[in-house]
């Protein structure tokens, strides 16, 4: 079926900005700062930021890019690679992007993900110049419907001297309807946000745009990157079923029912792989309210699992676009798509009550979380998410396995070498060994817990033998603060987190 332009594009007055990806880059000057649209490889800017990489070529220049979260189509590493990215903000994942960033080739501020519009709104932060949003259309009353996320799209609009459209005609015109556009007002002027269950709609079915800021639009027929999750394997699968067997001790101590409460998983395979290990279980009639869908999400609402799920960004493999963007009808009543700064409110969140499941590069003995820095130093990813949903959630889960680097590395250390969530957001820590269940317990008790179920056979002794040196010292927290960070210099002594001694 051939999809005109006429069709997406219905605010006529409109017709008359349409330009090539090329001359829209253009009104991009050295020194910009840019908002891009896209949220974990979905619903991302594609052609204009790719001919600003072109344009490097032979022009030398800088910009500021803010986005969502990470960007599909390698954008993210062909910007980087051009050298034209002076700061980036607030999430990437991108391998090339983030040597550039260990490099010090370019900043990168890891934020929480939702706070990014309310630095914008206050002034805090560089403003944005030009907003370079993806659509699926432009309605007749000038309302831009988003492609397969939101994220940041609103506030950049919003906060923007200048928009640039690029008119997605290989997006789907059946997710017209399924986003609800909520902008909190200012704080201080703000009211509550009216949401209670995930399938609350309370904005508008698109992003309102002011026309005298439209500088461009430009149709493109690209669609999204897969994302790469990995099918689930047997050490997430087991992962999945202690955590699992935690929710049916939930539901018998009367703190949970059969419906858990609203779920929350982070990106990635692991969390993927926890949310798809109950399809076949007994609970049922679940919601959702996430930052992202990943594939799981779908298998759980074909099964009958899921009644709404409601985030900023669809992100799926390959196989799961086709099944799911291609009959859109079988879903949409059961999607909403929000901005970030409302799927991860931290006042929605605590007052929904989620059960909130993401990933941790290493966790030490007493709890705390480090998502980002490999080795203390250097990024990996970023924050995202997480931190919004762990400090204020209902039960706060971090799931890992237990090694990694063929066992070289063991992701349950001494003392976190970077800390992106402390002892005191993290209620429950999991790991192919095991599961600790930390609420409520001092620091010496989840000390015992945590290397007992959670570490990998490989490391208790080292473990252990840390901890019970450390006791001698004393302490609330007892430390050997000399020795806390004898796992990461072995790693870069010997390339295992064992001494010889104890290998």
């Amino acid at each position: 079926m051939t999809v005109t332009v006429e069709e997406r594009l219905r605010y006529p007055q409109l017709a008359d900005k349409i330009m090539t990806a090329a001359e829209a880059a253009s009104f991009i000057k050295d020194g910009m700062t840019l908002g891009l649209s896209g949220f974990t490889r979905a619903g991302d800017a594609k052609a204009v930021p790719h001919a600003l990489v072109e344009r490097a070529k032979t022009e030398n220049f800088k910009v500021d890019v803010y986005t969502g979260a990470s960007l599909g189509s390698d954008t993210d590493a062909l910007m980087s690679d051009a050298g034209i990215v002076r700061k980036r903000l607030p999430f990437q994942v991108d391998r090339t992007m983030r040597s550039h960033i260990n490099k010090g080739d370019l900043y990168f501020v890891d934020q929480h993900l939702s706070v990014t519009a309310e630095y914008l709104r206050q002034g805090s932060i560089k403003g944005v110049d030009v907003a370079i949003v993806e659509a699926t259309a432009i309605t007749e009353d000038g309302l831009l419907i988003p492609t397969t996320s939101v994220g940041n799209s609103p506030i950049f609009i919003q906060d923007a001297d200048k928009v640039i459209i690029e008119l997605n005609l290989a997006s789907y015109p059946e997710l017209e309807g399924i986003h609800d556009i909520y902008i909190p007002e200012p704080q201080g002027e703000r009211q509550p946000i009216p949401i209670i269950h995930s399938a609350d709609r309370i904005g508008q079915k698109g992003i309102p745009l002011d026309m005298d800021k439209v500088i461009a639009v430009v149709v493109t027929d690209l669609e999204d990157s897969p994302s790469l999750i990995v099918p689930p394997d047997e050490e997430t699968q087991q992962m999945a079923n202690y955590l699992l067997d935690f929710f049916r001790d939930e539901v018998k101590a009367g703190r949970l029912t059969n419906k858990l409460a609203p779920l929350q998983s982070g990106i990635g395979s692991v969390a993927n792989a926890v949310l798809a290990g109950m399809v076949d279980s007994e609970f049922e009639d679940l919601e959702v309210f996430s930052e992202v869908l990943q594939d799981a999400v779908f298998d759980l609402i074909d099964a009958g699992k899921v009644k709404t799920a409601s985030c900023c960004s669809i992100t799926l493999s390959k196989e799961k676009m086709e099944s799911v963007f291609h009959h859109l009808d079988k879903y949409a009543d059961k999607l909403v798509l929000r901005p970030q700064e409302i799927s991860n409110n931290p006042e929605v969140i605590r007052r929904m009550g989620l059960i909130c499941m993401n990933t941790a590069l290493e966790f030490d003995i007493y709890g705390n979380v480090n998502s980002t820095h490999v080795l203390g130093t250097k990024m990996m990813n970023g924050i995202g998410g997480s931190g919004d949903f762990a400090r204020a959630g209902r039960i706060s889960i971090f799931v890992t396995k237990s090694t990694a680097k063929d066992g070289k590395i063991s992701s349950i250390v001494p003392f976190v070498s970077h800390v992106d969530h402390s002892e005191h957001d993290v209620d429950v820590v999991v790991t192919e060994q095991g599961i600790a269940d930390l609420r409520g317990l001092a620091p010496r008790e989840r000390a015992e817990l945590i290397i007992e179920n959670c570490a990998h056979p490989k490391y208790k002794s080292a473990l252990r033998a840390y901890f019970e040196e450390a006791k001698t010292h004393g302490g609330q927290t007892p430390h050997i603060l000399e020795k806390a960070f004898s796992f990461h210099t072995n790693f870069a002594k010997y390339g295992t987190m064992l001494s010889p001694e104890e290998n």
